[in-house]
């Protein structure tokens, strides 16, 4: 177990780490099937450094998730892994209001032992974009690789990167951002930087401007941990939000001149593409590096806004 999480909740912590309902981990608890030490444990139990997590995960079912043709933008695949592009606009797995329609469907009618691999509706899924996020993902074809590869992605092995567009010139030009993120004391669906959140590490450098005083920037990202909105909390602390965040990007196209306002006000999603993941393959453990290439949406909006085309290497 990571350090910085000592003195949290069982409950709370094997919900974010397995991506599941609390209510359901709290089942999984009571089963007997998530341990700390060896030793069935309570909820409520509070954890220690050092403390050995285990889940002895339910028996599959398949029925949670129908199998569903759709297309695929496959990176890599092995007997191990599948490494794909996933498109902005596509659900990683099911959840309220979107029971089809995802990329869980689709995995499930290309990849069918995936059925049993992961958390029940979450076939062979290691770690998740938001939907509307493009960018590169890692798949588990394996129990034996979806543990290796959560047990990497817990501990901070993986090497995550992203490229944003955000609004306004960073200053310094680079840096590392830490600052805490909590869920919001009143708005309870949006995250935020708070004291008494749980440690967050982005790392920033500039890699191009445009569009004039206080335009945009092209921003390139390195996640040293893992939260919730992490990139988007972060970049409006640093008072840059993401171009198209409806959440957390405020008006700020108002400022910029007229003819751009329409482009940037009308740019349909959260302007963040996971450019690369470096990871150690579950069977071979040789390190491997996978990128996604930069999609049209993205690159369209940087050279329509600055009249210059994306640098090379972004």
């Amino acid at each position: 177990m990571d350090p910085a999480d000592a003195g949290e909740r069982l409950d709370r912590l094997a919900a974010r780490r397995l991506d599941l309902p609390r209510n359901q981990i709290q089942r999984l608890i009571r089963d007997g099937r998530i341990t700390v030490n060896g030793q069935p444990a309570k909820p409520s139990q509070l954890l220690t450094a050092g403390d050995a997590l285990a889940c002895r995960p339910e028996a599959p079912r398949e029925d949670r998730v129908t199998p569903e043709e759709g297309d695929l933008d496959l990176l890599h695949e092995d007997a191990e892994i599948v490494v794909l592009a996933k498109p902005a606009g596509l659900t990683v797995h099911p959840g309220a209001g979107r029971p089809h329609g995802t990329l869980a469907h689709r995995l499930l009618a290309r990849y069918p032992e995936m059925a049993g691999v992961g958390g029940p509706g979450r076939p062979g899924i290691v770690h998740r974009l938001d939907r509307d996020t493009s960018g590169v993902m890692v798949l588990a074809r394996s129990a034996a690789a979806y543990a290796r590869l959560s047990r990497d992605f817990a501990e901070r092995q993986v090497g995550k990167r992203y490229l944003a567009l955000t609004y306004g010139l960073p200053q310094p030009a680079a840096g590392t951002i830490t600052a805490p993120i909590g869920r919001h004391p009143t708005r309870r669906q949006e995250m935020t930087v708070r004291a008494g959140g749980r440690p967050a590490v982005t790392g920033y450098e500039t890699l191009a401007s445009g569009a004039g005083a206080g335009g945009i920037a092209l921003l390139r990202l390195d996640l040293k941990t893992g939260r919730t909105h992490q990139i988007r909390v972060h970049l409006k602390s640093l008072g840059h939000p993401l171009v198209g965040d409806p959440v957390y990007g405020e008006a700020r196209w108002k400022a910029l001149p007229r003819p751009l306002q329409p482009i940037l006000r009308d740019f349909p999603r959260p302007a963040l593409h996971a450019r690369r993941l470096t990871l150690r393959h579950p069977g071979s453990g040789e390190v491997m590096t996978f990128e996604a290439p930069i999609p049209d949406d993205f690159r369209q909006l940087w050279e329509t806004v600055t009249g210059k085309p994306l640098p090379a290497g972004a």
